[in-house]
């Protein structure tokens, strides 16, 4: 192919491509190898074999397994800490809903509790809306 720029003309090489046959006893592989051609001398790029296909797929175990430790594992852990406080809700116990309210819970029903927020004020929620429970530390008379 030529092209011209100014009055000189510029020479580009078409590469060639060569096909090789390997045997490797019952199985056969073709490489595939460029040849580039620049100014009289040669350049062959090899066609590189991927190798052992289990490192081909090495890059997405790595990604299953930090998707793993990063992202499921940490929910699981949350979903189970949730349940376990929802689980551990009693009467008289002080806790914070997830819209910030504070209360204790005067009773429970099934998937429900009551909580005191006030004086003679009480709200129903849901045990989901339990953000977290308050301890209150307990002061015990010295033993004498």
């Amino acid at each position: 192919m030529l092209a011209l720029i100014g009055r000189e003309p510029t020479v580009f090489a078409m590469p060639a491509l060569l096909v090789e046959p390997l045997d490797f006893g019952a199985m056969s592989i073709t490489s595939i190898t460029l040849v580039f051609e620049r100014n009289g001398s040669l350049f062959a790029a090899a066609a590189e074999s991927s190798g052992n296909p289990i490192i081909s797929f090495l890059p997405l175990v790595f990604i299953f397994a930090a998707m793993y430790f990063f992202l499921l594992r940490p929910q699981r852990k949350r979903q189970k800490d949730v349940s376990n406080l929802q689980a551990s809700i009693a009467e008289d116990d002080e806790v914070v809903l997830n819209s910030g309210v504070y209360g204790f819970v005067s009773a429970i029903d099934e998937e429900w509790l009551w909580i005191e927020i006030a004086e003679k004020v009480e709200i129903r929620v849901s045990k989901g809306s339990v953000a977290r429970k308050i301890s209150t530390p307990t002061t015990q008379k010295p033993a004498e």
